[in-house]
């Protein structure tokens, strides 16, 4: 039967990309060929449109066992300990199924962490929404959010943080971005890539059903009107199989008998089996008759690109099938001998005692379609802001208002939905710059920070990739920890339009800039296209997931002030930076004009010097100086103690809001005591740090002078009413 031209297309193929296919296999494919072609070339499996550009990125230096190319990123923490993650987008099934598509993106990314022979300690998600006045936004906002608490609560791995942010660009097509983080010893990781001839393939975990068929297909398409047809292309978790295929998996492990393991994630058997065959340079034959199904009569088709979860492919000593066999049936998993390698370099499928497939693998892997489009320049508008021009405002009344905004609200409606201290390892939890986590019986932990930067990026991507780097990189430092590696997740439009190819292009290359300098290295990643419905794309949007280490527990701070008396500093210089910052578009509904600069060298300099004071014991509390400026950030060190500030009127500024609500890079308040500022201040001046004295610790009063005073009560209250009102209104 001859493939139709409308076959092609509902695949998600280009007509050139189908005349290759048949150049590959010499002769028309099948349906099921065109399937597996369809899985594999896509955008999500192929990175067809992203590769040549993702290569730019820094990925090794010292610590890093394993860089981008496998399930997850692995770097070295010392002691042999390993600490292995990733962070992977479920952008698509989650709009249109929120509570399944952000289970199973939960899921998911916990299988990429113990495919690799970690136990899986933290989660962490980055999810943007909908302008809070869309109809859909509180309805997709509750299904995430009980998605992500009741997959990985279930399964007990700690939800220890993340961000939450919401803006009318992703009314159409919400971010479900989950970051897993697991920790495992470095010589015992584990890799997919096949080896050996005639060694058995193993089926382990939940059985197949019709969930997920072609779901990583959907995933690299725009959306329509008619996107909420799509459902069944959304998989259905469940956590307590997961629960069970994570232990089996790790029982399994300590035995030996592991060539490789991959997890059945986008593209189901289909991508699993073939990643394996192609970076082991050999080939894989599969006995379909053999997949342990959930529903009748099920046909190849399905079989291979069915997406169900919670399974896992597994290529075994061929001497340990009993004993591993043994492991799965204490856990009640399936367990099946389905194919076996072989040296053809070959994907041959058989079912019915037919052949039913037969393509070469390096068509499907070395050989997809990798493209070069063209893109566009992005060009930065001019700042001829002026803030004389605006109507004054009180700062009292502009902090408030930015405090119960949507973004700066306190997020502990969402967060409290996660159990966050299960395993009993979680030392600082959501709601600081970073969460803190203990490796598990040792006295070392590490901090996990996860970021975007959507609003400086649709201004310029490429001081935007910069400035999330940086941003991630600050945060960790400021819970006083060694920023290691990160992983990113990059959302972005459709890859075919130049100026949607412009954004990523140069956002790319704002993060290697950063990550270079910083010594930052990407380990691992996703990138997510074809976020837009009706042609209508959202704000790029890079998200970073970042991982530090603590070399002494008795270190590691948080934001909360301590004790009156104490005063706190600022490193890093204001110079005034409005533009794109929350000031003007929370007051004035002003979001024009280009983002703060980012200036490497000072950036570097500062994070290291504090970094070098809180090492020395001389910091009590710190908090990185981002989204609302200082003001805002003082507010927050605040609410976090509940005691009050004594704030310092600013200089060199005529207008203290361009001071209090700049949004100028690189910054940190510190809280010192007043007998080491001395000390301190002969240690910033070594290292050319800027610094000067902003406030002093007090009882519970929030003032400046004769500007702005307020019981810290009264901005904790004003912090946490925007949800309880969100929710009560809807």
């Amino acid at each position: 039967m001859k493939i139709t031209k409308e076959q092609i297309q509902s695949h998600g193929l280009k007509l050139d990309e189908y005349k290759k296919i048949k150049n590959f296999l010499g002769r028309e494919a099948n349906l099921l060929e065109l399937g597996i072609f369809s899985a594999m070339w896509n955008e999500h499996c192929s990175y067809k449109s992203s590769k040549i550009h993702l290569k730019k990125l820094p990925t090794k230096n010292k610590i890093v066992i394993q860089g981008p190319g496998e399930n997850a990123g692995v770097i070295d923490i010392g002691d042999d300990d390993a600490i292995i993650f990733k962070i992977e987008s479920h952008n698509h099934p989650s709009f249109i199924e929120p509570y399944q598509g952000a289970a199973t993106g939960v899921g998911g990314i916990l299988r990429d962490v113990f495919t690799m022979g970690a136990r899986p300690i933290a989660l962490m998600n980055s999810i943007h929404f909908g302008s809070p006045d869309n109809k859909k936004t509180q309805n997709l906002l509750n299904g995430v959010v009980s998605g992500i608490g009741g997959y990985g609560n279930s399964v007990g791995i700690p939800t220890v943080g993340g961000e939450t942010k919401f803006n009318s660009t992703y009314n159409e097509n919400i971010l479900v971005n989950a970051m897993a983080i697991g920790h495992a010893k470095k010589n015992k990781i584990f890799y997919s890539k096949a080896k050996g001839i005639n060694k058995p393939v193993v089926y382990v975990g939940s059985k197949t059903g019709r969930d997920g068929i072609h779901g990583a297909t959907m995933a690299s398409a725009e959306f329509d009107e008619n996107s909420e047809e799509k459902k069944p292309t959304v998989q259905v978790g469940d956590p307590f199989t997961e629960k069970l295929l994570l232990e089996a998996c790790l029982e399994l492990m300590k035995k030996n008998s592991i060539i490789s393991i991959q997890d059945m994630g986008a593209a189901g058997l289909t991508s699993s089996s073939i990643e394996m065959a192609s970076k082991g340079k050999l080939g894989i034959e599969l006995d379909l008759d053999k997949v342990p199904c959930r529903e009748k009569n099920m046909t190849p088709y399905e079989m291979m690109l069915s997406e169900s979860q919670e399974r896992m492919l597994i290529i075994l000593d061929d001497k340990k099938e009993n004993e591993a066999k043994k492991i799965f049936d204490k856990w009640d998993l399936d367990f099946v001998v389905i194919g076996k390698t072989t040296d053809t370099n070959k994907l041959v499928l058989n079912f019915n005692n037919k052949k039913v497939a037969d393509i070469p693998i390096t068509a499907l892997a070395d050989e997809a379609p990798q493209y070069d489009r063209k893109w566009k320049k992005f060009k930065v508008k001019k700042n001829d802001f002026k803030i004389k021009e605006l109507k004054k405002i009180k700062t009292d009344k502009a902090l408030f208002k930015i405090l119960s905004s949507p973004d700066h609200s306190n997020k502990s409606w969402i967060t409290d939905q996660f159990d966050q201290v299960v395993m009993c390892d979680t030392i600082q939890k959501s709601g600081g710059d970073a969460a803190v986590v203990r490796v598990h019986k040792k006295e070392k932990a590490i901090s996990i920070s996860v970021d975007s930067s959507a609003n400086y990026c649709v201004a310029d991507p490429r001081t935007g990739g910069k400035q999330i780097i940086c941003e991630n990189w600050r945060n960790l430092i400021s819970v006083g920890s060694k920023p290691l590696a990160v992983t990113n997740c990059l959302n972005f439009g459709n890859p075919e339009k130049p100026e949607v190819m412009g954004e990523f292009v140069e956002c790319i290359e704002g993060m290697k800039e950063a990550c270079e300098f910083l010594d930052y290295p990407v380990v691992s990643g996703n990138v997510s296209f074809y976020n837009e419905t009706n042609s209508k794309s959202i704000f790029p949007t890079p998200v970073i997931g970042g991982v530090g280490i603590f070399d002494n527990l008795n270190r590691i701070i948080d934001m909360k002030t301590k004790k009156t008396g104490n005063i706190i500093i600022v490193v890093g210089k204001t110079f005034g930076h409005l533009t794109r910052s929350s000031f003007l578009k929370e007051i004035y509904s002003i979001n024009d004009g280009p983002p703060p600069e980012i200036n490497l060298t000072n950036e570097k300099n500062n994070g290291l010097s504090v970094l070098n004071l809180i090492k020395n014991n001389l910091v009590l509390s710190c908090h990185d100086v981002s989204s609302g400026g200082i003001l805002v950030a003082l507010a927050e060190m605040s609410i976090a103690s509940m005691l009050g500030l004594k704030i310092t009127k600013p200089k060199k500024f005529s207008d203290f809001n361009e001071y209090f609500f700049a949004e100028d890079q690189g910054r940190y308040l510190l809280e010192i005591e007043k007998n080491n500022l001395e000390k301190i201040e002969k240690m910033l001046k070594k290292d050319n740090t800027f610094y000067e004295v902003v406030a002093e610790v007090q009882n519970d009063i929030f003032e400046i002078d004769k500007t702005l005073s307020i019981k810290t009560e009264e901005l904790y209250k004003c912090n946490n009413q925007w949800f309880n009102k969100f929710n009560a209104v809807n």
